[in-house]
């Protein structure tokens, strides 16, 4: 028998007594360190979004699976709902309105291996999907997230205890304890239906979401008192005097930056509105769509594709609209942002822009007609992703207007609820 069970809330206490009376004695009321770190980061949600890339408007969506065959991700076999459930999030959310990742318990990784896993995930991946470490910075993206699609595992109840809506793509009551706090959140949650669209259920889970007491009462009776009852305990039975300083847990660490990787063609949507402005344009990209999105319901929208040079097919880069290429300005390989440019519309014909990205906010293009451009993000407006950018002046050139005509006031690319001022000049040098 051990000589203590920790325990984070007292109803665990009643349920160790019910099937092991013998143990109850050792219970040990102790909270949970896991959370108390999430509650202290809390603090630092923006700086989480940003590590994941996620930019301003966005909603980021964290897709949550646990490692056992009733899991969201399965096992392995061809009615699992996970491999086919995350390409269709990137296909079906705006890009530019949207960020996926999902966090995938580290047994499945081991199970199956990188290699397997990977390559299952590998039509999401393109479409922009992050792959979040399982062990480093699965809390981080909790933090961050604006929903959560998940199952019965712990990290799916800790983004519920964080306040964070959550929907159920998974949900096996009957391997739950009708006892445990968790069999009742499973009960009440929202399912969500893996066949109908996707966004306007995720739209809905966010814009109704009331969230339920029970997760944050019962995953921790004592938040933020881990680290102190975890050390009174732990020097308790090594029968040794406790440190005078604070018990202190490690703050969660930023992660690495992850900036949005797409390399799947882009079905683009566009229109100018009317009475807007010189240089206004309405912007909605998708990434490799299973089917032609539908536009925001106004009049004279018009549609392109822009593909990366990357992606997995080059044939598609042949009836592309907009050619890109993201990566430093002096990549020795490409010669210069203006040269790729170049050498991009001489391969293509059908190609009208070609564009290298070269920062967060500035891209260098050139139009058929031979205009070479520098687009810049205003500072201090809000940020989308400079491919946008190309796309929104594809659709003003495409229109029979200008670039001259954009000189004073560049363009004002709007996504989703945000909007973009970007500077438009010619190209020095």
């Amino acid at each position: 028998m051990a000589d203590a069970f920790v325990l984070s809330h007292p109803e665990q206490a009643e349920r160790l007594r019910q099937s092991c009376p013998e143990a109850a004695g050792a219970a040990v009321l102790a909270g949970d360190p896991c959370f108390d770190r999430m509650l202290a980061a809390r603090g630092h949600r923006d700086r989480f979004r940003r590590a994941l890339g996620v930019r301003d408007g966005q909603r980021l969506v964290v897709v949550s699976a646990t490692w056992n065959p009733e899991g969201l991700f399965g096992d392995g076999g061809a009615g699992d709902v996970l491999p086919a459930l995350l390409p269709r999030l990137t296909g079906e959310l705006a890009a530019d309105e949207y960020r996926v990742a999902v966090v995938l318990h580290p047994n499945i990784w081991q199970g199956h291996g990188p290699g397997q896993v990977r390559s299952w995930l590998d039509g999401a991946r393109r479409g922009g999907l992050a792959l979040v470490d399982p062990l480093g910075a699965w809390r981080q993206a909790l933090l961050a997230a604006d929903a959560v699609v998940g199952d019965h595992g712990a990290v799916t109840y800790y983004a519920a205890a964080l306040g964070v809506p959550v929907v159920l793509a998974a949900a096996p009551l009957e391997h739950v304890d009708p006892r445990a706090p968790l069999a009742g959140f499973l009960a009440d949650s929202p399912r969500l239906d893996p066949f109908a669209p996707l966004p306007a259920q995720v739209d809905a889970l966010i814009a109704g979401h009331r969230p339920q007491p029970g997760p944050a009462r019962f995953t921790s009776s004592v938040p933020g008192e881990s680290a102190g009852r975890l050390r009174e305990l732990f020097y308790g039975l090594m029968e040794l005097p406790e440190p005078e300083r604070p018990a202190l847990l490690e703050p969660l660490p930023l992660p690495a930056y992850e900036p949005v990787h797409r390399t799947a063609p882009m079905r683009v949507l566009t229109r100018l509105p009317a009475g807007a402005g010189a240089g206004a344009v309405v912007l909605r990209r998708w990434a490799d769509p299973a089917y032609e999105p539908g536009g925001d319901g106004a009049a004279h929208t018009a549609v392109h594709t822009a593909v990366p040079e990357d992606t997995r097919d080059p044939g598609r880069l042949d009836l592309a609209d907009v050619i890109l290429r993201h990566g430093a300005p002096d990549d020795p390989r490409f010669g210069s942002p203006a040269a790729w440019c170049a050498e991009t519309l001489r391969r293509y014909a059908h190609c009208a822009l070609a564009a290298y990205v070269t920062g967060p906010g500035d891209c260098t293009v050139r139009t058929r007609a031979g205009d070479a451009l520098a687009l810049t993000a205003v500072p201090g407006a809000a940020d989308a992703d400079p491919a946008a950018y190309a796309s929104a002046l594809h659709a003003w050139l495409a229109t029979g207007r200008s670039t001259a005509a954009l000189a004073e006031h560049g363009l004002l690319v709007r996504t989703g609820a945000r909007e973009h001022r970007v500077t438009v000049a010619p190209l020095r040098g």
